[in-house]
């Protein structure tokens, strides 16, 4: 399965032990995530900016992300489809990479419910639709 997991998932992936990091480690060995500079630049940020990670660990992490997700730039798209215009990356990057679902905290993405036929899940919904 093809899966874009939303900058929120990574960064709660990579600060704190429960269901993101659950979700990211079984993507990982059994899925492909799909990922963007723009998630790869925010997840960055957010980091650095929010959590304080030291820049070195930020740096590690961004190799690691390029070198275990397949990383797409994505087309940007025809029209405006949700309310937040950033999110819109989120959106091209699943469309662009044919992604099967995104997985996202967001909830103007998670009020979409599916775009163009991706459904768009939280991380509850995605494990639990997994283990059906």
């Amino acid at each position: 399965m093809r899966v874009v997991l939303d900058t929120n998932i990574l960064v709660a992936a990579f600060a704190t032990r429960g269901l993101c990091q659950d979700v990211f480690e079984l993507c990982l060995a059994e899925h492909s995530i799909l990922t963007s500079e723009f998630i790869i630049d925010e997840l960055g940020s957010c980091l650095r900016r929010k959590l304080k990670v030291p820049a070195r660990n930020v740096r590690d992490i961004v190799v690691f992300l390029r070198t275990q997700c397949e990383e797409i730039a994505p087309k940007a798209l025809p029209r405006n489809i949700c309310r937040d215009r950033s999110d819109e990356n989120i959106l091209a990057l699943a469309i662009s990479g044919g992604a099967d679902c995104i997985v996202t905290g967001d909830n103007d993405l998670l009020a979409l419910k599916r775009v163009e036929g991706i459904p768009i899940f939280n991380p509850r919904q995605f494990w639990e639709n997994l283990s059906k």
